[in-house]
């Protein structure tokens, strides 16, 4: 088994499979890893923290355990880094904020806790958008996180350094929070696969929240393989999350072969393909070709009434965190950003009709969405209707015409897997004419996340898409 010349090229999996044959140390792998961070990051801004010292014990562990015979799976010995809102115990866990600058967790979060468990190292704390409430990774406090593949355009958030951070190869994978696009829209503008899995798939408990009804936490990698070897190894209930599901947790990678044949594919009539970037719209109509040549029926379905989706999801996702701010923003407003600081305020001023109505259409939305996924395997749209705007855009001008704040201009697909709580999975599909990622996203069943690593990873064995890397 040769090991690559630079080791930060490795993925998960090949990382992982490499480890396992004794062909590469994990302690070589954190020393590439760290350099790596230290020679490229000053560019991007995606680590707020990087624990090199605590990498390389828990790499020297790791190597003394698999040469005593203790291997404990596929991520042993990897190089995993956490969004800055996922608790680890002794280390400072801020959400990215001020006001949780000195906060430091007693224990690990569930996911921290099931990582370390598979053996995982931990290599830091990556840049995000302030409490997760932004769509930029325009930080105030730790600077702005900046794309990869052009450092003058955004990353994308709240994730926005978790999918600079895989993209520039700064890790493994990555874990991510997806609220109302956080995971999707960095892994889309980033050219990396990330997936939000199902509400209740993955426990909540130890991540600082956002919105309660909206959140859950996923991986980030280059490929959707390595997505389902993190989602498998932090998936399952939990008893310190009432949220989550009791439900089986599938051996993910069994299913990955199947290939695309036979895989029903849905388009939505007069959405899908409608009011896209110019190279947005070649690249997706090209994967859904790719996908139909691999063996995969592809159909248009009717569904009505999705435009009030990113009002209702922005209500929500107003209402909820402002009530979980409540008392910061009374005692330390001058501690928050301004944006998120206004959007806090405004939550205060929503009434309890507007909340109960959001969440009634998300009643009727899930319904229409398992009528039409009784007959499908997946449906399909772009992940973003654009590509990366530049670094503090406030709004983005559609190929309408029209001009839309950044929030809600990205919300155009994102919106509808969070209302409805079903899972999605971003893959990346080709890049626009000035070189920026491109993404599209398959929505799936409930628990149903193997389904769309089936069709992802299907797609990546006939793309090269995932391989791209951008020049730093």
């Amino acid at each position: 088994m040769s090991v690559a010349a630079d080791l930060t090229e490795l993925g998960l999996r090949e990382a992982g499979e490499q480890i396992a044959g004794g062909a590469l140390s994990p302690v070589e792998l954190v020393e590439a890893t760290l350099r790596r961070i230290e020679e490229v990051d000053p560019q991007l801004g995606s680590y707020i923290h990087v624990s090199g010292e605590q990498a390389l014990a828990a790499a020297r562990a790791a190597e003394a355990s698999i040469a005593a015979g203790y291997h404990l799976g596929p991520l042993h010995g990897t190089t995993i880094a956490l969004k800055d809102l996922v608790g680890v115990r002794g280390e400072v866990s801020s959400a990215g904020s001020k006001v949780l600058q000195d906060f430091v967790p007693a224990e690990d979060a569930t996911i921290a806790a099931r990582l370390r468990a598979a053996g995982a190292i931990f290599v830091g704390r990556l840049n995000m958008h302030e409490f997760a409430y932004g769509v930029t990774t325009n930080n105030p406090h730790y600077g702005a996180a900046r794309n990869p593949w052009d450092t003058g355009r955004t990353p994308g958030g709240s994730s926005g350094g978790s999918g600079a951070a895989v993209a520039a190869r700064l890790c493994c994978g990555a874990i991510g929070t997806d609220t109302g696009c956080s995971i999707r829209l960095p892994a889309a503008f980033n050219g990396i696969a990330g997936i939000r899995p199902t509400i209740g798939r993955v426990s909540n408990h130890g991540i600082t929240p956002l919105a309660w009804t909206l959140d859950t936490a996923g991986p980030m990698c280059r490929t959707v393989e390595d997505c389902a070897l993190m989602l498998a190894a932090i998936a399952g209930f939990d008893a310190k999350d009432r949220q989550t599901a009791n439900v089986p947790v599938p051996t993910y990678r069994d299913d990955l072969e199947r290939g695309l044949e036979g895989v029903r594919i849905a388009l939505i009539e007069d959405f899908t393909l409608t009011d896209l970037q110019a190279g947005v719209a070649s690249a997706v109509e090209a994967a859904i070709h790719e996908l139909e040549a691999g063996g995969a029926q592809v159909r248009e379905v009717p569904m009505t009434d999705l435009e009030p989706s990113i009002s209702a999801l922005l209500t929500v996702d107003i209402a909820e965190p402002a009530a979980y701010h409540a008392a910061w923003l009374r005692e330390r407003p001058q501690d928050y950003g301004d944006d998120v600081r206004a959007l806090l305020e405004v939550g205060e001023l929503y009434l309890a009709t507007h909340y109960i109505q959001a969440q009634r259409y998300r009643t009727l939305l899930r319904d229409q969405f398992d009528d039409v996924l009784r007959d499908v395997d997946a449906i399909l749209t772009p992940t973003v209707p654009f590509t990366a705007p530049p670094v503090g855009a406030t709004d983005v001008t559609l190929e309408s015409g029209e001009t839309l704040d950044i929030v809600a201009a990205v919300m155009r697909y994102n919106a509808l897997p969070p209302l409805v709580g079903l899972p999605a999975l971003s893959v990346p599909c080709g890049f626009s004419d000035d070189g920026l990622p491109v993404g599209m996203q398959l929505i799936g069943r409930a628990f149903d996340e193997g389904t769309l690593f089936r069709i992802g990873h299907g797609y990546q064995r006939e793309t090269a898409w995932h391989l791209m890397a951008p020049s730093l």
